[in-house]
């Protein structure tokens, strides 16, 4: 099964691409863990990619992102190929990556871990205006601002992680399971923001543990098994789909009653 998107006045999908994949390969030392995987992310959608342990979920995530180099294939984003492009070179393109582990620095403030996104940025008051900005979105930021960031519970670091994503202004977030270890409330918390991110405007792209929420509010999702793409289409067609229900997401029928 595949699915495509509606394109609106009259954008082709090529037009709408910010991030593609065509046939990568990588993995480590004499081992390929990717398999000729293709990918392409729309612009201003939520893709959620989702598989069994040992999937090559993170793998992938490394290669976006230029922590680790493809063997095979391309990866262009907005364009431009990102192979061989070390990770802060990526980044000042527009693409940040939100790691699955905690990030911050436990010593400094919420508000300096936050300040920290923009440090490629040299105009101060464009730095300002962005943070009164996040501020806003995340008041947590604002209410916690002097409180060292080794204070908070490890669902408001990931909520600050979020905020510090933004300080680039980024063209695309990529998360590496932004759930993980988060009780239900506070995942709730978490994925309202990721979904509030992208009705401002941003594409996200995800990998998340959770597949049934991460698939939910999802635009489109992949499954990924074995290093080589499984099945594409919308979140709620994975969701519903009987094969997959059954492999990795507990039944199809319990999803759509959850």
């Amino acid at each position: 099964m595949t699915s495509t998107p509606e394109h609106g006045n009259g954008a082709t999908p090529a037009d709408r691409a910010m991030l593609t994949l065509k046939g990568v390969t990588a993995g480590y030392g004499g081992g390929d863990v990717l398999k000729g995987v293709s990918l392409t992310v729309q612009r201003g959608e939520i893709m959620c990619i989702v598989g069994p342990n040992g999937a090559g979920k993170s793998t992938l995530l490394a290669t976006i992102s230029g922590t680790l180099r493809a063997r095979k294939g391309a990866i262009t984003f907005d364009g431009a190929s990102l192979v061989g492009l070390p990770p802060r070179q990526i980044l000042a393109k527009g693409l940040v990556l939100i790691p699955q582990a905690h990030s911050l620095f436990p010593e400094m403030t919420v508000r300096e871990n936050v300040q920290m996104g923009a440090f490629t940025l040299r105009d101060r008051e464009l730095v300002r205006q962005r943070l009164q900005a996040i501020e806003e979105m995340f008041p947590l930021v604002r209410e916690r601002a002097k409180d060292k960031a080794g204070s908070l519970s490890g669902g408001q670091q990931r909520l600050v992680e979020l905020a510090r994503s933004l300080m680039l202004d980024p063209s695309l977030i990529v998360l590496d399971e932004p759930s993980i270890g988060l009780d239900p409330p506070t995942r709730r918390t978490v994925f309202r923001m990721i979904r509030q991110m992208n009705e401002q405007g941003r594409t996200l792209l995800l990998v998340e543990q959770n597949a049934r929420a991460g698939l939910k509010i999802s635009t489109r999702g992949m499954v990924l098994d074995n290093g080589t793409v499984r099945l594409t289409g919308t979140g709620r067609e994975i969701l519903e789909h009987p094969e997959i229900g059954s492999l990795y997401l507990g039944g199809a029928a319990s999803i759509r009653s959850s």
